[in-house]
């Protein structure tokens, strides 16, 4: 269990979260319903058989939103409409309107769902409860929107906000690979994404090449910006950082796994909670070296 991706959002310090256990405890994942298009609720971290909603290390908390969406193709629909249609026309000699064709439609819905299969999800999320902040582990924001929705559901009130940058996160990107000096632990990795500021400019996609290299500044001479950065802290994570504040291919390095693979752990509940606990660990540190770089603003101000 690690994350792969860091869609953060800050909430107040005085957000109240002693009803968190009880709350997701009545929004648990419930199954999705013959009729129903999806279902989404709380699911235990550890897996389907365990019956725990939270993992718990110090002031870090795990949870996991569960879902389940009935696989039905909008062009199988609409095929079987279309047969449906042309069967009403050979029979009758004129085509549907409008309103005979919604109808139709949402019968063969009607029909169709029950038999539909079932895709399972899961999406994790920790909680850092010292300093209001919430990861989600998914790079697309609306996903992560709606794991914060689903916490808003259990507890009542949850004022989460997406980060905002009191300085443009480009420029400082763009500052880092042009030599200014990166806080201390980051360092450049291999991977940048160039864009011309201008509407429909150039993009430029850098993979395993010197960042310091002549051709990357060559790019920066002509005025594109870095939109998206690989960075490592400390050998212990790398990732990819974007201009919108998500981390993408977040992995701990072998510096941190071999404090993992250092100790011994006789079940695979303590492995997850070990593996936790060193996740948990690094997002944090890295989320106080992006705080401090990009001056992100508090949720209570």
């Amino acid at each position: 269990m690690f994350f792969r991706n860091l869609t953060f959002f800050r909430f107040p310090s005085t957000t109240r979260l002693d009803e968190l256990d009880a709350g997701l405890d009545q929004c648990q994942l419930k199954p999705v319903g013959p009729l129903e298009l999806s279902s989404r609720g709380f699911v235990s971290p550890y897996g389907r058989d365990a019956e725990v909603l939270t993992g718990r290390q110090g002031d870090a908390i795990w949870l996991t939103v569960g879902g389940e969406d009935r696989l039905l193709p909008g062009a199988v629909v609409n095929a079987m409409l279309a047969r449906k249609l042309d069967e009403i026309e050979q029979k009758e000699g004129r085509r549907p309107g409008g309103r005979t064709r919604k109808r139709l439609k949402d019968e063969l819905i009607t029909d169709l769902l029950p038999r539909a299969f079932v895709k399972p999800s899961r999406t994790d999320a920790l909680l850092d409860t010292s300093h209001g902040v919430i990861a989600v582990d998914s790079s697309s924001r609306k996903s992560a929107e709606n794991v914060c929705s689903e916490i808003r559901r259990a507890l009542g009130s949850f004022p989460a906000l997406p980060l905002n940058a009191e300085v443009a996160p480009r420029s400082v990107l763009t500052g880092w690979v042009a030599g200014e000096p990166l806080p201390d632990g980051l360092s450049l990795g291999e991977e940048c994404e160039l864009r011309d500021p201008v509407d429909q400019g150039a993009v430029v996609k850098v993979q395993r090449m010197d960042l310091h290299s002549d051709e990357i500044a060559r790019h920066l001479e002509t005025g594109k910006q870095v939109t998206r950065l690989a960075l490592s802290l400390d050998d212990h994570v790398s990732f990819v950082l974007g201009d919108d504040l998500i981390v993408r291919k977040f992995k701990l390095l072998d510096g941190a796994v071999d404090e993992l693979e250092s100790t011994d752990r006789d079940d695979i509940r303590a492995e997850l909670d070990a593996r936790f606990a060193l996740m948990s660990a690094e997002v944090k540190r890295l989320f106080a070296v992006l705080e401090a770089a990009l001056k992100l603003s508090k949720a209570d101000g």
